[in-house]
């Protein structure tokens, strides 16, 4: 904006001002005094106070990726702060068992909580579709949707209902299809099978015959090992070696349609949030945010050698899911959201409309663009290697 005032005009009354003021100085001397020395008593009182918050997680302590990204975030908001708000973290099960995040942090049991909006559809089955769907957005697109197509303000009014204050911290990138004992090839194989995966993938899953199976990752191992389900879907190779179920599992499936990307979200209490001053409100959003990009950046480059070892060292075949099961899913994919949207309430069509619009705009240029560059990329040319 141009500023029109006259400069003149503004020096002399500036002079003016300057001039009283210094012949009220002696005046004034014992009362700026005062107030200075008032002022001053009180900066350090403010600048040190200090807020202590403790961090409920649905993982074990210390699990690489999801696990090991609370701390990180954790540690971020302490030390940016210098340390007026320390956060501490509890893995699964120290405070609240793994599913009962949310709740801790809505009754204001703790501050803050990590886990995946999808582990609370039965608050509110939109919950999915701030973590992940079958067929749904990808790690750039989600953050497009949620950071400049409105999706992260649906999400913050989502969650104010249970005095939450969501963020987005972590991204896995796109993960695996998932581990069976044995191959499948047709639906039928499907059908019985005892399949564990969480969120609108178990709706998807139960579509085709699937009896689905919910637990907490950390519950994993044992149940593929007792044969309490015979497949399951976790997470990529970085997570999923950390596991061990390649040692009761050989079989390792892909594409992951049922999670092509999936936000693991940090939870605060929104009345705790918002007595904070706005530095440390500025703080908490920045810390989640670094927490996202840096988790995404790790997956991205530690699913490699993961999955390199899980093949050479543990005699894991990858393998691609049939083209029949991926249709039959995409259709019962079409049939579960169909049907949620339409039994939804108002704010549930909304969250709908803006996720699907968002898809639909930013799948045609994926296509385009990344999907065509990773095509030609593949192609058989000589590249240094």
């Amino acid at each position: 904006m141009t500023d029109n005032s006259d400069t003149t005009t503004g020096a002399s009354q500036h002079d003016t001002g300057r001039r009283n003021f210094l012949k009220k100085g002696g005046m004034l001397a014992s009362a700026g005094g005062v107030a200075a020395a008032s002022s001053t008593l009180g900066m350090p009182a403010i600048a040190s106070e200090r807020r202590e918050w403790r961090m409920v997680t649905a993982w074990p302590k210390g699990f690489p990726g999801v696990g090991t990204n609370a701390e990180r975030v954790a540690q971020l908001i302490t030390e940016m702060s210098d340390g007026r708000l320390t956060v501490t973290v509890h893995g699964a099960g120290e405070v609240v068992p793994a599913m009962e995040v949310f709740d801790a942090v809505s009754s204001g049991t703790v501050e803050m909580g990590h886990d995946a909006s999808f582990h609370h559809m039965g608050k509110n089955p939109i919950f999915a579709l701030f973590t992940t769907i079958p067929f749904g957005l990808v790690g750039n697109e989600y953050a497009g949707w949620l950071l400049h197509g409105g999706g992260m303000e649906l999400w913050d009014e989502a969650y104010a209902e249970f005095g939450l204050k969501p963020f987005m911290a972590c991204n896995t990138g796109t993960q695996m299809f998932g581990w069976f004992r044995e191959p499948i090839e047709t639906v039928q194989d499907l059908r019985g099978l005892k399949f564990r995966t969480p969120g609108l993938g178990a709706a998807v899953m139960s579509q085709l015959g699937a009896t689905v199976v919910q637990m907490p990752v950390g519950e994993l191992f044992q149940a593929m090992q007792s044969g309490t389900v015979d497949a399951c879907e976790l997470v990529s190779p970085f997570n999923d070696i950390a596991i061990g179920i390649q040692q009761v599992a050989k079989n390792y499936y892909a594409p992951g349609v049922i999670e092509g990307s999936t936000i693991v979200n940090a939870v605060v209490n929104r009345e705790k949030f918002n007595e904070l001053p706005r530095d440390l409100q500025q703080i908490v959003r920045t810390a989640c945010l670094q927490g996202y990009t840096d988790s995404w950046a790790e997956y991205t480059y530690k699913n490699a050698p993961a999955m390199r070892k899980l093949t050479q060292e543990h005699g894991v075949q990858l393998r691609r899911v049939p083209e029949e099961i991926l249709r039959a899913m995409g259709d019962a994919s079409n049939k579960v959201l169909t049907e949620m949207r339409d039994d939804g309430d108002e704010l549930t069509r909304r969250i709908f409309d803006s996720y699907l619009s968002a898809r639909g705009g930013m799948k045609a240029y994926t296509s385009i663009a990344e999907q065509g560059f990773l095509n030609a990329r593949s192609l058989d040319y000589d590249y240094p290697s």
